[in-house]
């Protein structure tokens, strides 16, 4: 299935598929970063977001890792995103 994700730099804030996503959640299962999610390097707040993308979109944390290096690490730091994928 394919989703869409989108971010604000400014705010930080992320969609997937046109929900809010927020880091609460995946901070329960793993806290990588307190000040939640980031893109575009291979750190903390980019774990945090594709933690939190798996538990949405797949309901488990396997594979989030690979899917922080593929998507989420090599947008543009600091600006706003939409990608589309499919897990």
């Amino acid at each position: 299935m394919k989703h869409k994700l989108k971010g604000e730099a400014k705010t930080r804030r992320v969609w997937l598929d046109d929900k809010e996503l927020t880091p609460d959640a995946s901070q329960v299962y793993r806290n990588h970063s307190p000040d939640g999610f980031s893109w575009g390097y291979g750190g903390s707040g980019c774990a945090q977001l594709a933690l939190a993308v798996m538990l949405e979109v797949k309901g488990e944390a396997f594979g989030y890792q690979e899917f922080k290096w593929k998507e989420i690490a090599t947008l543009k730091m600091d600006e706003d995103f939409e990608i589309n994928f499919e897990l």
